[in-house]
C-alpha cells in the first residue's frame, strides 16, 4: 500500500463492495474513433481493446448479459447539447460516421444489448437502469473509454443507481497514463471496485 493509499484508507475511503449474484458485462464507447490511428481522438489503447474482448468472452461462456454502448448524434448535435459544443471532437459520432462503429473482432452477438447514447454517463437519458432492472442485474463488470471521461461518468452513475461497478483496469483506455491512473485511484476509493482482468474472469465464472 502506498503512502497516498494510506492517508486515503485513514480518512474512510475504500470500503469494500461486494460482487454480487446477478453480473452484466459493460463495455463503454469500444469504437473505431479511439483506435483509428488517423482519428483525432485517436488513444492508443490497442491494449484495452483486447482486454475487452477477453472480458466480453468470459461474459459469454458464463451466460451473462452483454452490453455495448456507443454514441451517436443527429447531424450537428442538436442532441449533444453543451457536451457537443464543449468537446467539437464529438462531431466524430454524426450518425453515419465509420469512426462510430465497433471495431473488427468485437461485435455484438444474438442476445447482445446496444445502448446508444449522448452524453457521458451511459446511464444518462437511457434506459440502461430499467433494461439492467428487468434483467435482475445487480452487478455491472465494466470497461471502455475513456477512464476518466464515459467509464468515470458511467461508474459513479451506476453506484448512485444502485448498481455495484466493477471496473476491469485493462479494460479501461484513455490518451495519458495521468488521467488514467488518477481516475482508476479515485473510482476505488469512492466509489466502485477496480480489479484486474484475471480476476474479473475468475468472478465471472465462478458459480452463481
Amino acid at each position: 500500500m502506498t503512502a497516498l493509499q494510506e492517508d486515503y484508507r485513514n480518512a474512510g475511503f475504500g470500503g469494500a463492495l461486494p460482487f454480487g449474484t446477478r453480473p452484466a458485462v459493460l463495455v463503454i464507447d469500444v469504437v473505431m474513433a479511439y483506435l483509428e490511428p488517423t482519428s483525432p481522438l485517436y488513444a492508443g489503447v490497442e491494449a484495452a481493446l483486447a482486454a475487452n474482448i477477453a472480458l466480453i468472452e468470459a461474459g459469454r461462456n458464463a451466460g451473462t448479459p452483454i452490453i455495448f454502448t456507443r454514441v451517436v448524434y443527429q447531424p450537428g448535435g442538436v442532441d449533444g447539447g453543451l457536451f457537443y459544443r464543449k468537446v467539437p471532437a464529438l462531431k466524430l459520432f454524426d450518425a453515419g460516421s465509420a469512426l462510430g462503429a465497433f471495431p473488427p473482432g468485437m461485435q455484438p452477438q444474438g442476445d447482445d444489448i446496444i445502448l446508444t447514447k449522448q452524453y457521458a454517463s451511459a446511464f444518462f437519458a437511457t434506459h440502461l437502469a430499467s433494461t439492467l432492472r428487468a434483467l435482475g442485474v445487480d452487478t455491472l463488470v465494466m470497461g471502455g473509454f475513456s477512464t476518466s471521461g464515459c467509464v468515470r461518468a458511467t461508474a459513479l452513475d451506476a453506484v448512485q443507481n444502485g448498481f455495484i461497478p466493477y471496473v476491469v483496469r485493462e479494460a479501461c483506455g484513455d490518451r495519458a497514463p495521468g488521467p488514467h491512473e488518477a481516475n482508476l485511484f479515485d473510482l476505488q476509493a469512492k466509489y466502485a471496485e477496480v480489479i484486474s482482468l484475471d480476476a474479473a474472469v475468475a468472478l465471472l465464472g465462478r458459480p452463481s
